[in-house]
């Protein structure tokens, strides 16, 4: 969440970069949330003055007491305690009053970058790099849906997936299955240089799912599990995240540099009413995500470096890919500043997104309470926190399925695979 002493000392500037995210309710939202602070505040000064009111009373009353006075004692404390009453009625004031202010606080997407490029949506986000590895034409082999090439082969089975759980799973076969294992794999391998491998919980607490931004605004896009009080993870970077909650950092252990395979789970895949055949939207895939926790100064850094690496595996993979910025009104929640990796893919005829690189600012860390000390200052600060998807299987398995179409109907297994294929370097069928 924002800090609330930005609103304090900065709320014009807050405002003019909230502004910038072309949610005419952010701002509404913002003007509630600074009101409320002021309230809050105007309530602490009358309890203090209450509290010292009453301490001068106690005072005085020990000294009426002392000098034989007991009906002056006697009348001051009644008044002592009809002033305790006051401070009580403010002090259950102020809870309700911080408690509505924490429920605006959370639902205030993050301050965009300055070098965000500004937008009001999806259409504006501008291509920073590409497209590489575009051919000039593909061949009309190359053109056939990855759905149609799959359920052909004998690896993509949809419609017993869609008997066992409902619309919008997907069920691999065979060495369909096996690729997208090895797409797994070979994220993993390619990060472990830099990052520590993680197998967290896939179902975590309201707090935990909280901390990342996708609480309380997307509770309708996750699946709760209600009796446990426990929420299906919609990415590895929830539980990520918050391995540090609650806790201070020394500054010389920082990046804390993460990564992990999990199964991902999101309710609203197939809500958009688009993309909903084949392996493109689903409600439950397999993801690697790569993910930092870092200080102010390290953050821009990292975003680059974290950039590199999903745009490598993708390059690694051979397949036709740009990287757009996202701009500033379409930026997710908690973001401060994104990337997203496109590839083509021939025979839906259209760019997928297969990964996300963002900065998330002290956002999350705020919401997490994650900070770092350094040595010889006191007190600590906020770090910062960055993820990435390091290689989403669905999409990346999709456009496999399409620029490696033989004319026979057969798929070529990108070679940075092979090893994780148990030899099959060409999908001919299960």
């Amino acid at each position: 969440m924002i800090d609330v002493r930005l609103l304090r000392s900065e709320p014009d500037a807050v405002r003019s970069a909230l502004a910038r995210r072309h949610q005419p309710e952010v701002l509404e939202q913002l003007d509630r949330a600074i009101s409320f602070d002021t309230l809050s505040r105007d309530i602490v000064a009358k309890r203090d003055a209450i509290r010292a009111e009453v301490n001068d009373l106690s005072k005085e009353v020990g000294q009426r007491r002392k000098s034989g006075d007991t009906a002056g004692a006697e009348e001051l404390q009644i008044r002592s305690r009809a002033i305790g009453e006051h401070e009580r009625v403010l002090a259950g004031e102020f809870d309700v009053v911080q408690s509505d202010l924490r429920e605006l606080l959370l639902r205030i997407p993050n301050v965009p970058h300055p070098d965000a490029p500004d937008g009001a949506g999806d259409v504006d986000n501008p291509v920073v790099k590409g497209p590489v590895n575009m051919p000039a034409e593909f061949a009309e082999h190359k053109r056939v849906p990855h759905w149609e090439t799959g359920t052909a082969l004998g690896i993509l089975d949809n419609e017993r997936a869609t008997k066992i759980s409902g619309a919008m799973f997907t069920m691999q076969r065979g060495n369909g299955a096996a690729l997208a294992r090895a797409l797994c794999q070979y994220a993993l391998d390619r990060n472990v240089d830099e990052f520590e491998e993680i197998r967290p919980p896939s179902l975590v607490t309201t707090a935990t799912l909280t901390a990342t931004g996708q609480l309380p605004k997307f509770a309708d896009d996750a699946y709760s599990i209600e009796r446990d009080d426990l929420w299906c993870i919609p990415t590895a970077e929830v539980p990520l995240t918050s391995i540090y909650s609650g806790e201070v950092i020394e500054a010389e252990q920082l990046p804390l540099k993460m990564m992990a395979y999990t199964p991902c789970y999101r309710r609203e895949a197939g809500s958009a009413g688009r993309d909903t055949r084949g392996m493109l939207r689903a409600h439950e895939f397999d993801k690697v995500e790569i993910l930092a926790v870092a200080s102010p100064e390290q953050a821009p850094g990292l975003l680059v470096e974290m950039t590199g690496r999903a745009e490598a595996l993708i390059a690694g993979l051979g397949l036709p890919y740009r990287i757009i910025e996202i701009c500033t009104g379409d930026m997710g929640q908690s973001h401060h500043r994104s990337f997203d990796i496109e590839v083509y893919a021939p025979g839906c005829d259209n760019w997928l997104e297969v990964s996300s690189i963002s900065w998330f600012s002290d956002y999350q860390s705020r919401r997490a309470d994650i900070r770092y000390r350094i040595a010889g200052q006191k007190g600590t600060q906020m770090t910062h926190t960055l993820n990435g998807s390091a290689l989403a299987v669905p999409r990346v398995w999709a456009a496999i399925l399409e620029n490696y179409r033989e004319p026979d109907g057969s798929v070529t297994v990108p070679g940075v695979l092979h090893p994780y294929m148990r030899g099959v370097e060409r999908i001919s069928g299960r």
